[in-house]
């Protein structure tokens, strides 16, 4: 990102949320100028003790500080920070938030100009339930076989949904503000579920795209991952003239488009790249305009 193009700057953020969704939306939101401010319980972030460079990479131009906001200091040094903040971060369970005094309609009753963006795991009554990036991927077609997937797909999505809507809850302050003339314009309550970011990564596989009758599913000889002589290649020849340089380099004559999904062009493409080492096929890449990546 530019470092020029900063529009949360004047931006404060205030974090209570551990793990990955809310510190990877909080290190976007820094970013792009905000102040951070991070508030984690004596006992740390768990991610600390999972994947130190990890946790110092989502932190880093963070202001970090150790509150126990079960006790009364705790609670001191939270409502201290929230009053000089325009944006709380959260991902706790609602009821849990309630417990700590921190319920939508006590934060709002307390700091009126305060926004909340809260990180949930399901909208409405499943926003109580246990779940985690795995259970919210499956219950959206997202894992295949037995294999765990490669990335934290409802976590990162999830991340990005979040730092969506900071810079919602900023530009909604804003209007409000040059559109009324308030002074102090009221705070805002925006829910983030990860069920959703995981439905959303999933609408490709939900249209049909990702199934292995799909286009992007394996269907298409030009977008497949295939083995070569010394490794993988990832081939992604979907657009006519991509698929056109992909065949002629291997020898193929496809009548037309629909000539890709025919077995026999599946075969002779994957024979071609069976022969070819990784280095052979980096080259024709580059000679033909290939979009292709091998792999060992």
């Amino acid at each position: 990102m530019a470092t020029s193009f900063r529009p949360l700057a004047g931006t404060r953020i205030v974090s209570l949320a551990l793990n990955l969704p809310g510190p990877a939306a909080l290190m976007r939101c820094r970013r792009m100028g905000a102040t951070c401010v991070k508030l984690e319980p004596p006992s740390g972030d768990p991610m600390g003790i999972y994947n130190p460079a990890a946790y110092g990479q989502l932190h880093e131009g963070v202001t970090v500080r150790s509150v126990d906001l079960k006790t009364v200091a705790g609670q001191e040094i939270l409502h201290a920070e929230l009053a000089r903040a325009h944006v709380l971060l959260t991902s706790f369970r609602p009821s849990a938030l309630a417990k700590l005094g921190l319920g939508w309609q006590q934060l709002h009753a307390r700091h009126p100009e305060l926004s909340q963006v809260a990180i949930v795991g399901g909208t409405g009554a499943a926003a109580e339930e246990p779940g985690h990036d795995l259970t919210y991927l499956a219950a959206n077609g997202l894992v295949t076989g037995l294999d765990l997937p490669p990335t934290l797909y409802a976590d990162m999505g999830g991340s990005l949904m979040a730092s969506e809507a900071v810079l919602q809850a900023a530009l909604q302050q804003a209007e409000r503000y040059a559109g009324t003339g308030e002074t102090h314009p009221p705070g805002r309550y925006l829910e983030v579920a990860l069920a959703d970011a995981a439905a959303y990564l999933g609408l490709p596989r939900q249209w049909g795209l990702t199934q292995p009758q799909g286009a992007v599913g394996g269907a298409h000889a030009g977008y497949r991952v295939y083995p070569c002589r010394d490794g993988r290649v990832a081939v992604a020849a979907l657009e006519p003239h991509f698929a056109a340089a992909l065949c002629a380099a291997a020898g193929v004559q496809p009548a037309d488009l629909r000539a890709m999904f025919a077995p026999a062009t599946h075969h002779a493409i994957a024979e071609f790249m069976r022969t070819r080492s990784r280095a052979e096929l980096d080259r024709l890449a580059v000679e033909n305009d290939i979009p292709l990546h091998t792999l060992q």
